[in-house]
């Protein structure tokens, strides 16, 4: 049984963070936020994969003015990337921005940053403290060394000096994050942290990498960490389209037994006895199913002969082979029907499973 870390709680927007509330998921959108279209069909599509908060990056003065027209159709928190320059912050959070994401010592200095909380108390909007390997300041550098995974002192040094910046200014509505793009730097250092402060903490490895570097390496970091208790939002942060991210992110909380979000899809590796496109099949079934909330076990096999037995616990299940295929469930044939039409009649099954769930 995992014992969650025990933290302060802050609310972004709807979503309650620390404190024993579930561990939300994060993302944070590729396209330009200054066009709104787009962004709006982005964050569309994460909110619907299970997306709970996301980031959008803030470039200049006219992105900062698109939020308001993004936050208005979104139903999900919006947190606005700060990088540099305190007047977007300021005009971020004026546009509806609900949380932020700033490193404090690269505003400028002490009355940019006075001004940016200023403005985070009076919207009531809270700021993550955000560091990373490549932005810590050079006299910590001097002090105790790059972060590695035996010493990530420096990296921890600055997130608190950067915290007590804030706390002097009268502001504790904050959540923190230190990333690396090194997994065990990222792990040795978020285990220190958690011991030096009740604020709810932000895991993340920052540049992990494309689809398969980038789930290895997140899931290590953070899924040694999670099982530790610590950490209150993630974010998985792959080179990819960021509603992957999100599949990602929930099957490590399912692994864990800490969160569980839509059907649990199992699916052999393939053998010698396959004659069905098992590959492209099981991804098409793996993405119809990240839109659906009913928790159940989907089986994609690829030998009708002993799909049904190995994956007789499944709820419902498909296998296939020499242009015939089948639907079973709990190990039972339920239908047999033509492999061109296997995909589309099974997804409309789950369909009905998932309607029958929601109504019960």
């Amino acid at each position: 049984m995992i014992i969650r870390r025990q933290t302060r709680e802050i609310c972004i927007g709807n979503v309650r963070i620390g404190n024993n509330q579930p561990v939300a998921v994060q993302s944070m959108t590729n396209t330009d936020t200054r066009d709104v279209a787009a962004t709006l069909a982005q964050i569309e599509r994460l909110a619907a994969a299970g997306c709970e908060l996301i980031r959008l990056a803030v470039p200049d003065l006219e992105a900062a003015s698109a939020l308001r027209a993004i936050r208005d159709a979104i139903s999900i928190p919006l947190i606005a990337d700060i990088h540099f320059d305190s007047r977007l912050a300021v005009a971020a959070m004026e546009n509806g921005a609900q949380a932020i994401r700033i490193n404090p010592g690269n505003l400028g200095g002490s009355a940019k940053l006075a001004r940016v909380v200023a403005a985070a108390k009076l919207h009531g909007v809270p700021i993550r403290v955000g560091v990373n390997s490549g932005s810590i300041e050079k006299d910590l550098l001097k002090t105790y060394g790059y972060p590695t995974a035996e010493n990530p002192q420096s990296l921890i040094e600055s997130a608190l000096r950067n915290v007590r910046l804030i706390e002097d200014l009268g502001f504790h509505e904050m959540k923190i994050s230190i990333k690396s793009s090194d997994v065990l730097t990222t792990v040795g250092g978020y285990q220190k942290l958690s011991k030096l402060t009740d604020y709810p903490l932000h895991l993340g490895v920052t540049e992990a990498g494309g689809l398969i570097a980038g789930t290895v390496k997140s899931s290590v970091a953070l899924g040694i960490l999670l099982s530790q208790g610590i950490g209150d939002t993630f974010r998985i942060s792959l080179t990819r389209d960021p509603v992957e991210e999100i599949r990602v992110a929930f099957e490590l909380l399912r692994s864990l037994k800490i969160r569980e979000r839509g059907p649990e899809l199992i699916s052999c590796p393939t053998c010698g006895r396959t004659r069905i496109d098992l590959f492209s099949l099981a991804e098409k079934v793996e993405q119809y199913v990240q839109t659906m909330k009913t928790p159940l076990k989907v089986a994609v096999m690829g030998c009708a002969v002993n799909g049904p037995g190995e994956a007789r616990e499944a709820d419902i299940g498909i296998a296939g082979g020499h242009g015939v295929g089948i639907i079973f469930k709990k190990g039972e044939i339920y239908k047999k029907i033509s492999e061109d039409q296997l995909l589309e009649v099974f997804l409309a099954e789950l369909q009905k499973m998932e309607d029958e769930r929601q109504k019960s």
